[in-house]
């Protein structure tokens, strides 16, 4: 029987079914339990504070509070070392880093109230000012004699594995305040949010719901930077609520994906870290987010990418099934009922329109398949079905271009252009309107 995966384990062997089955069922030994309840906890904290951060626009503020953690975590140490205690303590260190954080929020503030300072540009220079002092101070701390900087490398790349239960208890209850915020001032953020100058002259507090956005944020920050490392963390806040973004325009449903979409991905990167022990957990959490975003682009049923193909596929048959029926419908009024267009007049006009051969093959197909046209006589036909839709396309056409002439001023010589657009995309209640608006004009007459 194999032994039960570790986080400790430094050879990359192909785990058995039995490891997978046991590690996702928690029973991976003590320490990567604790390791997947701590990122599955961070990934929902992270996911719900990132939908806020997100819609108010705040994820490259969320980037530069990470990046301003780290000279607090080093002072922390420095500071600890001099006074005696426990500078390697995770609690000490996070401490430090949330109150580095918190600077960070009061700078990229204030020169964002300067009046030619841009929001990009405070938040670049911060960003970049408080990187740049963090790698100073860990130069100072390199030097000291406790030396090797302390372990505080680890907060910039994140390791997971190095967690004790402890440190995961630590990160879950930051993970959880941050949670309990985020729920309890729902709806002031999402009044910030969208419609921050309603907000304002209602006489809400907007800088202060701000700054508690802020303060949220950098306890996301806070909470994540052992697990993923500060220069990952915020793909932690922003990953899940951009995925959760194409399933849905409901801000509740928008915070509940999100949050699930977290805490996939902290389980799921460290599940696989776990059975994978090479792998680094922090950059397996944040490739596992980034899957589930690219699913989500794809196959989301609204504004995923296959979604928007299947829409002007459907959007183009239907255009070029209103031409043809309309074509036919023609032909009848003016030969009689039951005209046929040869297979090789219907070919070349499907030619003219973009459409190829086995395009066209497939299209008359499908028409035929939903009852539209029948085969007579080596051509093609109009069905009863057909006919109807037919008539009410040609009554369309006709109505839209009466409209433009009359309403729109368009010359006559543009009319056709125009309504080739739009005639196909009416709805009943437009075309009931159109014709209402003639009937009264011809009414006046």
């Amino acid at each position: 029987m194999h032994a039960p995966p570790s986080l400790a384990r430094t050879v990359d062997e192909i785990p058995t079914w039995q490891e997978v089955v046991e590690t996702l069922l928690l029973r991976g030994g003590y320490n990567t339990t604790w390791v997947m309840i701590g990122t599955t906890l961070l990934g929902i904290a992270a996911g719900i504070i990132g939908v806020f951060a997100l819609l108010r626009k705040r994820a490259l503020v969320a980037d530069a509070l990470s990046h301003a953690t780290l000279p607090g975590i080093a002072l922390a140490f420095i500071v600890g070392t001099m006074l005696g205690v426990q500078s390697k303590s995770l609690p000490v260190l996070l401490l430090g880093a949330a109150l580095s954080g918190v600077l960070g929020v009061v700078a990229i503030q204030a020169l964002h109230r300067h009046p030619r300072v841009r929001e990009d540009s405070a938040i670049a220079i911060v960003l970049s000012g408080f990187f740049g002092a963090g790698i100073v101070l860990l130069s100072v701390v390199q030097s000291m004699r406790s030396g090797s900087q302390g372990g505080l490398a680890r907060f910039i790349y994140g390791q997971t594995a190095a967690m004790r239960h402890e440190d995961a208890i630590v990160m879950s209850v930051i993970a959880g305040l941050a949670l309990v915020a985020s729920l309890g001032l729902l709806k002031e953020f999402a009044l910030v949010a969208f419609n921050e100058g309603f907000a304002r002259v209602t006489g809400w507090p907007v800088t202060l719901i701000d700054i508690v956005m802020m303060g949220l944020i950098v306890l996301g920050v806070v909470a994540g930077l052992q697990a993923v490392g500060l220069i990952l963390v915020v793909a932690m806040l922003i990953i899940p609520a951009a995925s959760a973004r194409f399933w849905t325009d409901r801000l509740r449903l928008l915070v509940l994906i999100s949050a699930v979409i977290g805490g996939l991905c902290g389980y799921a990167g460290s599940a696989t870290s776990a059975l994978l022990p090479r792998k680094p957990a922090g950059s397996v959490i944040v490739l596992c987010g980034g899957a589930l975003f690219f699913l989500s682009m794809l196959v989301a049923p609204r504004r995923g990418v296959l979604a928007s193909i299947m829409r002007r596929i459907a959007l183009r048959f239907r255009i070029a099934r209103d031409h043809l029926l309309e074509q036919l419908h023609d032909l009848e009024q003016r030969d009689g009922r039951g005209t046929v267009i040869a297979c090789r007049a219907l070919a070349d006009a499907m030619r003219e329109r973009g459409w190829m051969g086995l395009q066209t093959r497939v299209f008359l197909g499908l028409l035929r398949l939903r009852g539209l046209i029948e085969r007579r006589n080596g051509g093609v036909g109009l069905s009863e079905r057909g006919r109807a839709i037919g008539a009410r396309v040609a009554r369309n056409h006709a109505l839209w271009e009466r409209y433009l002439i009359e309403y729109a001023d368009i010359a006559p010589s543009h009319v056709d252009w125009t309504v080739d657009r739009v005639e196909h995309v009416l709805r009943d209640d437009v075309v009931r309107e159109l014709e209402r608006a003639i009937a009264r004009t011809e009414a006046a007459r």
